[in-house]
């Protein structure tokens, strides 16, 4: 997991990358790496635009990191308290499909590792951040801190790092490199020292001075900031405090701006965190400023440093500090336009929301997990705002629940929860949108095992879709209802439901995600009752769909029943071969669930081709992952017949020492380790071939025809 600065820096779990024009700090950089040494908690501190973060991405990025890795956790755009523990957890990659918070998530994950968490921008959630840092120091001993905020943490054991300004001759070399990218030259000018010098040596207002270079010599700058702090104090030269100078910066920037640029740094103060050109045209263009004007405006504000530009897997995205934001964000609430642009930043974000659950049944949807994972923040300020309005609660049904392809394909099942649940808790009604919340609630509960909850959601959708004549909202909840019955071993019903509602959807017109996974989870069924043939046909027919449509989620379950049946028939080359695309392809939507089920199903095929070893290591590896999936193999005696089948196997052949030795290997890898691992094995490694009828592939393996575990805990749709 990846994470960006605002200047370039990028962290990574292993090895920091340097910054692009990163200048000064000469004494500051070997202190704050001392202070490291030193202290599990160093907080870096000091007023906005100071440099805190710079600093502090140098010096993580310089150290020896520490076996698994540096970790940066952007606070910004984070405005929830209760969103600080999933920022964490998302940072460091982590998926858990249960009910368990997110900091118990983190505290099992951090167990016995030895990382640097860089938590940056968390002044406005210092509460939540103390307890936070407190809770995973006192119990992860290998962890160390390093908090960045305008104010301290106010935690023992606590060592406080305050920043302060550049030197004067630091001042003036930033001064000169960032003119540089403004195609001048400033050489020894006396004016550009004697600038640094009233700017307090504050690295954001030297670059916002140094941005009007393009209009303005280093002299005409200097006379307009005099001017400015000669009202501020009087008609005197008294220094300004710190925080007056940088706003007196700010400010003065601000005032030097045509009135388009002033109206586009309002209204771009309404976004968290990044956004694109596209956004930016469509929320902030009207009332005096034209859309097709935005381009030219924003090039503005980033030639003057007011905007920052990023090169994302999107594409090109954009950021404002959060300095200058919030400088804008007064100026729009002064104008008395914060509501519509909210309104207009929230439309544009449910709009996209609608669109990326169009295109998730599509060959777009690796780009449409990306595009969503970097909206998140943008997404969740569009949430807050439609359950805090008066008449956003319909809003707020539908965006969450169009969302559900994040929230299950995209492993987030706990956040979408929130979401969800709390949208179904205003005021009821029978509208579309509560009733497509509340199938997609009872989804994720299901995917949680969290069954009474699963159950009363799904009963409640299927009471008032009958109240509302919505044979759309029924279909989905029996359909719903269908997958409980299978994951609860009840195959009459969850065949019966699951038959019921295709027929339903086929009546409906319905095609996408949802309706074939309706197919695979009917597959499923099918086997279990014994009818492996009738379930190859449903896969194979989902297959073909989803290669005429270039859908590749749903693709991935029914792959992994067609590998379960290539094994049965004694194909284990075939089977591997269908499950590495499986697992490929699970992992890369971050789909836990799916994951963990083709490599139990892996360690199956590979005890057949007669490496046990290797067999009992992805076992381990699975167990490790099963506690944030949940109840490992569902506790169903259908899914647990393989696992049982390959661990007998494996034992047998290796003894129990040799076993469980193998399998603690399993346990310590890592997700992606073991999914490389996975992936990277075209054939066995070091195994003899199986001695024949030693795994018998025939009806007489198993008691019941069932694959290793079942795809029914996923599931999607674009419609409903």
């Amino acid at each position: 997991m990846r994470s960006h600065q605002p200047d370039g820096t990028e962290v990574n779990g292993n090895l920091p990358l340097e910054l692009d024009g990163f200048v000064g700090r000469r004494a500051e950089l070997p202190a704050l790496a001392r202070a490291l040494d030193t202290s599990r908690l160093v907080t870096v501190t000091g007023p906005g635009g100071i440099g805190k973060s710079r600093l502090a991405a140098r010096v993580a990025g310089g150290r020896c990191a520490p076996p698994d890795g540096v970790w940066r956790v952007e606070l910004a755009a984070v405005r929830d308290p209760e969103f600080v523990d999933y920022a964490v957890v998302e940072t460091l990659g982590l998926t858990d499909h249960t009910t368990r918070l997110p900091r118990e998530t983190l505290l099992e994950h951090l167990a016995g590792r030895r990382l640097l968490l860089v938590l940056d921008g968390f002044e406005h959630l210092v509460d939540a951040c103390a307890a936070l840092v407190v809770d995973l120091l006192g119990q992860v001993p290998g962890l160390a801190v390093l908090a960045v905020g305008r104010r301290p943490l106010a935690v023992a054991g606590e060592q406080v790092f305050a920043l302060g300004p550049l030197s004067e001759d630091e001042a003036v070399e930033l001064f000169g490199e960032r003119a540089g990218r403004q195609g001048a030259t400033t050489g020894d000018d006396p004016h550009v020292r004697q600038l640094c010098r009233r700017l307090d040596g504050i690295p954001l207002a030297i670059e916002l001075a140094a941005g009007r270079l393009g209009a303005l010599s280093p002299e005409q700058l200097l006379e307009r900031l005099d001017d400015r702090f000669r009202l501020l104090t009087g008609g005197g030269r008294d220094a300004l405090p710190r925080h007056r100078t940088l706003r007196t910066a700010i400010g003065w920037s601000h005032e030097l701006c045509t009135p388009e640029e002033r109206l586009l740094w309002s209204r771009l103060s309404v976004f968290a965190g990044q956004f694109d050109l596209e956004a930016a045209e469509y929320v902030c263009s009207g009332d005096g400023l034209h859309s097709d004007d935005v381009l030219d405006v924003l090039s503005a504000l980033l030639a003057q440093s007011v905007v920052a530009r990023e090169e994302t897997a999107t594409g090109v995205r954009y950021r404002m500090f959060d300095t200058v934001r919030a400088y804008g964000a007064e100026w729009l609430e002064a104008m008395g336009d914060a509501v519509r642009l909210r309104r207009r930043h929230r439309d544009w974000y449910v709009g996209l929301a609608t669109w990326c659950e169009l295109e998730w049944f599509s060959p777009r949807q690796n780009e449409v997990a990306a595009r969503i994972e970097a909206e998140l923040p943008n997404l969740r300020c569009a949430l807050e705002y439609c359950l805090t309005e008066p008449d956003g609660a319909e809003l707020s049904r539908h965006l969450a629940g169009s969302l559900w392809f994040c929230w299950v394909g995209c492993g987030r099942l706990s956040e979408g929860r929130h979401w969800l649940e709390s949208s179904v808790e205003l005021e009821p009604g029978h509208e579309p949108a509560r009733l497509k919340a509340l199938w997609v609630l009872g989804h994720v509960a299901i995917l949680q095992g969290d069954t009474v909850p699963a159950l009363a959601a799904l009963q409640e959708c299927r009471e008032e879709a009958e109240l509302s004549a919505s044979a759309t909202a029924a279909a989905y909840a029996e359909h719903r209802t269908g997958c409980l019955a299978l994951v609860s071993d009840d195959m009459p019903r969850a065949d019966g439901l699951l038959r019921s509602s295709l027929e339903h959807y086929q009546e409906l017109g319905e095609l996408n995600s949802n309706v074939l996974m309706t197919q695979v989870e009917l597959a499923m069924a099918r086997a279990f009752l014994g009818d492996l043939p009738d379930a190859v046909r449903l896969c194979e027919d989902v297959r073909q769909v989803c290669e005429d449509h270039g859908e590749r989620w749903a693709r991935s379950y029914a792959l992994y029943v067609l590998a379960y049946a290539a094994w049965s028939e004694g194909d284990a080359a075939r089977a591997r071969e269908l499950l590495t695309d499986c697992l490929a392809c699970a992992h890369a939507f971050h789909d836990l669930l799916g994951s963990v089920l083709s490599i139990e199903l892996l360690a199956l095929v590979t005890v057949t081709e007669g490496d046990p070893a290797e067999a009992a290591v992805l076992q381990g590896a699975a167990a490790s992952l099963w506690p944030s999936v949940g109840l490992p193999l569902f506790g169903s005696a259908y899914y647990n017949a393989p696992h049982g089948l390959c661990e007998t196997t494996a034992r047998e052949r290796l003894g129990d020492e040799r076993y469980e030795e193998c399998v603690r290997q399993g346990r310590a890898l890592g997700r992606d380790a073991v999914v490389s691992r996975a992936l990277g094995r075209a054939r066995p490694l070091g195994g003899l071939p199986a001695p024949r009828g030693s795994v018998p592939h025939a009806r007489a393996a198993l008691d019941m025809q069932q694959p290793a575990a079942s795809p029914t805990r996923k599931g999607g749709e674009t419609a409903g």
